[in-house]
C-alpha cells in the first residue's frame, strides 16, 4: 500500500504528456496524410482507411514497444513521408501500385534493422540532400494558405491569424489550434447552407486494396518515402531519445514500424516510423521529473492514438465536406516549420549548397519521366552535381 501511495502523486504529468504527444501528433498532420493519400490515387474511402489504419499501428506499436523496453518510444506515421505523397502523382498502375510501394516501404524499413549494410547505405546519403528534396516538395504544399487566400479570403485568414498568434503563445499547439479554426469555419459553413452528414458515414471503416508492384511506382514512389522516412523521422527520432539520455532499441524499433507498415499498407497506410519531433513532449522533462517513469507518457500516448483512431471517420467525413482549399491550408501551415527546417539544412555546408539548390529545385518542379516523380529525380540530380562539381570541393 505504501508503495502505490509514493508513485500515484506523480503519475499525472506523464499520463498528462502522453495525452498531449497523441492529440499534438494527430492533429497537427492527419490533413497532410489524407491530402497525400488522394493525390496517389486513394478514394476518400481509401484514405479514411489509410489514415484508421496508420492511427491503430502507431498506437498499437507505442503500447508494445513502451511495456517492452520501458522507455519513451513513440511512433508516428511518416509526415513528411505523407508531404512527399501530396507532391506526386497518381502511379500508371493506379492506387494499387501506390499500395504496393507502401508495401515495399515496409519491407526495407524492417531489413534496414535487420541488414547493417543497408543502414549504413542510407546513413551515407549526404544530408543535406536529403533534406533539400524534402524542402522541395514541402515547398508547394506551404504555399497553399497563401495561394487560398486568393480564393476564398474570409475562410482562411481566421485560421492563419489563430496559427500566427499560437505560434507565437503557445507554438505546439499552433496547428492544432489552427485546425480548430477550420474545424468551426467548416461548421459554419455547414449551418449557413444547411449541410447535413449522415450520421452512418462517421464510424471508421477499413478498405482492403491488393498491392500490385510496379517498378515505376516502387522507384519513384518507394525508395523516395524510404529515404526521406528514415533520413527525417528514424535517425532524428533516436537522436531525439538520446538528447533524453536514452538509448532507442534500433533493431527492435524498426522492424515493429517497418512490419506495421508491411500490414497497414494494404489498408491504405503509407509508412509507420519512430517519432521525432513529438517524441520530445514524451521523453522531456514535461513527462515528469522521474525519467525512469517517462515511459508511462508513451503507453498513455499508445492509447491515446488508438482512441483517436476510433473518431477518425468522423474528422475525415467533415474535413472531406470542407471548401475547397481549406483543409490543404491547415497542411500547409502544419508543414512550414518542417520545411524551413530542411531549407536550413540543405544550405548549412557552403561546399554543398549547388547540389543543395539542384535537389531542392528538381523537388519542387514536379517532374515526371518515365512515370517516376521528381522526388527520385531530385536525389538522382543532387548526387550527379555533388559528384561533378563539389567532389573536389576542399574540406574546412
Amino acid at each position: 500500500m505504501h508503495t502505490s501511495t509514493a508513485v500515484r502523486p506523480g503519475l499525472h504529468e506523464p499520463v498528462l504528456a502522453g495525452v498531449v504527444t497523441a492529440l499534438v501528433g494527430f492533429t497537427s498532420s492527419f490533413a497532410v496524410v489524407l491530402a497525400g493519400l488522394r493525390v496517389t490515387g486513394a478514394t476518400p474511402e481509401q484514405a479514411a482507411s489509410g489514415l484508421l489504419a496508420l492511427t491503430a499501428v502507431v498506437g498499437v506499436g507505442i503500447v508494445l514497444l513502451s511495456l517492452r523496453y520501458r522507455l519513451p518510444i513513440t511512433l508516428s506515421w511518416s509526415t513528411p513521408g505523407a508531404a512527399l505523397l501530396a507532391g506526386a502523382s497518381i502511379p500508371a498502375g493506379g492506387w494499387p501500385a501506390a499500395v504496393g510501394a507502401f508495401l515495399v516501404t515496409g519491407v526495407l524499413i524492417a531489413l534496414t534493422g535487420a541488414v547493417p549494410w543497408l543502414g549504413r547505405l542510407v546513413a551515407r546519403i549526404p544530408q543535406h540532400l536529403a533534406q533539400a528534396m524534402l524542402a522541395g516538395v514541402l515547398l508547394p504544399l506551404c504555399l497553399a494558405p497563401f495561394q487560398s487566400l486568393g480564393s476564398i479570403p474570409l475562410l482562411v485568414l481566421p485560421v492563419i491569424a489563430v496559427w500566427l498568434a499560437a505560434s507565437a503563445l503557445v507554438p505546439k499547439w499552433a496547428v492544432p489550434l489552427a485546425l480548430a479554426a477550420a474545424l468551426a469555419v467548416i461548421g459554419f459553413q455547414f449551418a449557413l447552407h444547411g449541410t447535413v452528414i449522415d450520421p452512418s458515414s462517421l464510424a471508421p471503416t477499413l478498405t482492403v486494396t491488393l498491392p500490385t508492384l510496379d517498378p515505376a511506382a516502387v522507384v519513384g514512389i518507394a525508395l523516395p518515402l524510404y529515404v526521406v522516412t528514415m533520413a527525417s523521422q528514424n535517425l532524428p527520432g533516436v537522436a531525439v531519445l538520446a538528447s533524453f539520455g536514452y538509448r532507442a532499441p534500433w533493431r527492435p524499433a524498426l522492424a515493429v514500424t517497418g512490419l506495421g507498415t508491411a500490414v497497414v499498407a494494404p489498408f491504405g497506410g503509407h509508412a509507420v516510423n519512430l517519432a521525432a519531433l513529438s517524441a520530445a513532449l514524451s521523453a522531456g522533462e514535461g513527462a515528469g521529473e522521474d525519467r525512469d517513469r517517462r515511459w508511462i507518457a508513451a503507453l498513455t500516448a499508445g492509447v491515446s492514438y488508438l482512441v483517436l483512431a476510433g473518431v477518425s471517420g468522423a474528422l475525415v467525413v467533415v474535413v472531406g465536406a470542407a471548401p475547397a482549399g481549406l483543409v490543404e491550408a491547415v497542411a500547409g501551415l502544419a508543414l512550414i516549420g518542417t520545411m524551413a527546417t530542411a531549407v536550413t539544412a540543405s544550405f548549412s555546408d557552403a561546399r554543398g549548397r549547388m547540389s543543395g539548390a539542384v535537389t531542392f529545385l528538381l523537388a519542387a518542379s514536379g517532374l515526371s519521366v518515365l512515370g517516376i516523380g521528381g522526388a527520385f529525380w531530385a536525389l538522382v540530380g543532387g548526387l550527379l552535381v555533388r559528384a561533378v562539381l563539389e567532389r573536389k570541393a576542399p574540406r574546412a
